[in-house]
């Protein structure tokens, strides 16, 4: 039970992070000089306003799940949210995935397994 509640938090901070890039995509380039022109487009992108409830669900499930394991145990489990993010990028955006992220991936996923087993 305690894995099915540490991915779900994991799974909802990063659609919160794919709905960001979504969000953001819609918006646009943000810099120095145009800042306060991006106020209203963001504020009033269903995207980012997803995202925040997407992050405030994980927040406390998150908090659920620290009430009951060791964080030793629970935070390396967060670096599946780097897998699934990149997966999801080059699926949905279509990112660039290069060898050598791919290769980092496939180390997460090794590390994880072996905290996991621990």
């Amino acid at each position: 039970m305690n894995i099915l509640l540490i991915l779900s938090s994991i799974l909802l901070n990063s659609a919160a992070q794919l709905l960001i890039r979504k969000g953001m995509l819609a918006v646009g380039k943000i810099s120095a000089s145009n800042v306060l022109q991006s106020i209203i487009p963001m504020v009033s992108n269903i995207y980012l306003w997803l995202a925040m409830l997407c992050y405030s669900v994980s927040i406390f499930l998150w908090m659920a799940v620290l009430s009951k394991v060791e964080t030793s145990y629970a935070v390396p489990f967060q670096s599946v949210g780097f897998v699934v993010v990149a997966l999801a990028g080059y699926f949905l955006f279509n990112e660039n995935v290069s060898y050598l992220r791919i290769i980092g991936i496939l180390v997460i996923c090794a590390g994880v397994y072996l905290v996991s087993r621990s």
